[in-house]
């Protein structure tokens, strides 16, 4: 049986959402892991265009999409939970009693979030090129470390950081 992993991030339409379409585009058949993401803040809403194209572009189509609440049921059903960033990492600390890593730490041993586009661009209305141009970066970032983060999974396997307390 598959195992199960679910990227967590804020509202489910940026980061963790395309976490699990590039893993989900990237795994052989059949597929190693049953791939999910949710969001500590999600609400309904739409993916921006700029997500949607992009990773239309890398050949994966998450138009039907519905950003997802993370919930006690999306937990404990996960075998892997990977935070995108710091405030979720903490979150999922506070709120179920679990320590989980970052997508970096799981990729590159990093102990580094991926950004949101406000935390890393606070003025981003200002400049729509840059702001559109970060995205697109933060995107290509994660797909291009799906390979590196799904050789790496193994060495978390086990660990505490993967185990309800």
């Amino acid at each position: 049986m598959a195992r199960s992993i679910l990227f967590v991030c804020t509202g489910n339409v940026f980061r963790s959402m395309a976490a699990e379409y590039a893993l989900r585009a990237q795994q052989d058949q059949p597929p190693a892991y049953h791939v999910e993401s949710a969001g500590i803040e999600a609400k309904p809403q739409k993916v921006h265009p700029v997500i949607l194209n992009r990773l239309r572009l890398k050949g994966t189509d998450p138009s039907t999409h519905t950003p997802r609440a993370l919930t006690r049921e999306l937990i404990q059903r996960s075998d892997f939970i990977i935070a995108m960033g710091l405030g979720h990492r903490e979150f999922v600390q506070s709120k179920f009693g679990l320590t989980v890593p970052l997508f970096n730490q799981v990729a590159f041993g990093k102990d580094e979030p991926v950004l949101d586009l406000h935390e890393a661009l606070p003025n981003w209305e200002r400049d729509i090129v840059e702001a559109r141009e970060y995205v697109e970066s933060v995107i290509d970032h994660i797909w291009n470390s799906i390979p590196t983060l799904v050789a790496r999974l193994p060495q978390f396997s086990g660990k505490q950081q993967f185990r309800h307390r």
